[in-house]
């Protein structure tokens, strides 16, 4: 029951001992939502402990702050928005709820060891909590362009590193990163570009959180990946190293644990998933760009109307090609979410698909609904295709 998940937020949130952090966030399938996050945390004020409310839009975040009944008042109005994804942070687990369009409450709950138990951080001002704070330069941000030499971003460089510094937070939402059963972990960035990624995940892993991490980019542009490996050398990352090859065909010296692609064009992205996917990666993260390979291909005759408007069909095939990448992630065991990335204003690419391996594959559901997305648009993905065997044996006889 919908009002079950609800219940339990209430009962947490309101637990002084545990509760650390709620974040409301993804689709509102009602009225629309004048937020598009809603983030919720404990605080210490002289008047006592207090719940800080803090509402995000495309450009702005408003804090105010509320205790007994009023937080129960504002924290019922928030529940009430129906957002589509939450996630509660106590000092013990972390709790997640996802609501499909039926309004059915998935909870999924992750134990965390007593070694790794959250504490709330109670400050009532505090400084946005990112990655990479923008007044702390470092020099790997010089290197590869994103500050001048005085420590400053550059003005065409605010986007990126906005970019950068989400990406890693939703990468460790939960404290993911943390979670690897061995150390180091190998970490493949695909289509790394620049590399401003790689770079970033690299000092952030090692050099912030502490957590011994070899990376790999991997690009078709040798000059870029050239100059990458320059950078490297002279930041001294030594466990830091580029390759010039086409995705699909790297073959890694240690399977990846963490894939990672931002941005990566077209079917680049499926490349990425299906290296997670081949090598048994516990975890993918990728924000997807530009979806050509399945625009030109699927059809459907009621919904021609749509289909003959360019930009309604682009976005149908933007939706359906990161849908098929999503189920085809659950059908190999993996908790497979799609969320969305960074505000409009940073990227128009702004959804990410996030994926942690959490389950034997071949879930018969999301095998079933996948072959019935087939049959209903007529196509079949590309990723299927680079999956092969792996794939279909899970998908059973009427796969074809």
């Amino acid at each position: 029951m919908t009002e079950d998940y609800k219940a339990l937020i209430a009962r947490a949130v309101f637990d002084e001992q545990a509760f650390v952090r709620l974040t409301m966030r993804g689709i509102v399938r009602g009225p629309a939502a004048p937020w598009r996050q809603i983030v919720v945390r404990p605080v210490e004020l002289r008047a006592g402990r207090h719940l800080q409310f803090s509402y995000f839009d495309a450009k702005k975040d408003v804090s105010k702050n509320y205790a007994g009944a009023e937080a129960a008042a504002r924290l019922d109005e928030a529940l009430g928005i129906g957002y589509s994804s939450l996630v509660l942070q106590t000092r013990d687990e972390d709790i997640q709820v996802q609501i499909t369009k039926k309004g059915k409450a998935l909870i999924h709950r992750h134990r965390r060891a007593p070694e790794q138990a959250a504490a709330p951080d109670l400050a009532h001002n505090r400084a946005k909590a990112l990655p990479l704070p923008p007044g702390q330069p470092d020099a790997f941000l010089h290197a590869i362009g994103i500050v001048n030499e005085h420590g400053q971003v550059r003005p065409a460089m605010q986007g990126k590193l906005a970019q950068i510094n989400e990406f890693i937070k939703l990468a460790d939402a939960g404290g993911e990163l943390g979670r690897f059963e061995h150390s180091p972990i190998n970490v493949l960035d695909c289509g790394c570009g620049a590399a401003y990624l790689t770079f970033a995940l690299y000092h952030y892993l090692n050099e912030i959180r502490g957590i011994p991490a070899q990376l790999v980019g991997v690009d078709t542009n040798a000059e870029l990946i050239a100059r990458c490996a320059d950078q490297a050398a002279g930041l001294s990352y030594t466990g830091l190293c580029f390759t010039h090859t086409p995705i699909i065909e790297f073959s890694p010296e240690h399977a990846p644990d963490l894939v990672v692609a931002l941005h990566a064009c077209d079917t680049a992205t499926d490349e990425a998933i299906a290296q997670g996917i081949r090598h048994g990666a516990r975890m993918l993260v990728v924000a997807p760009c530009c979806h050509h390979e399945l625009n030109d291909r699927f059809d459907n005759e009621l919904f021609r109307p749509v289909l003959r408007h360019g930009i309604l069909r682009q976005r149908l095939g933007d939706m359906l090609t990161d849908t098929f990448r999503a189920l085809i992630l659950r059908i190999m065991g993996y908790r497979a979410e799609v969320i969305e990335f960074v505000a409009a204003e940073h990227t128009a690419k702004n959804l990410m698909i996030r994926a942690v391996r959490a389950a034997p594959p071949g879930d018969p559901q999301f095998a079933a609904e996948y072959r019935a997305l087939k049959q209903l648009w007529g196509v079949t993905p590309y990723l299927e295709g680079l999956l092969g065997e792996q794939l279909t044996r899970l998908l059973g006889d009427s796969a074809a």
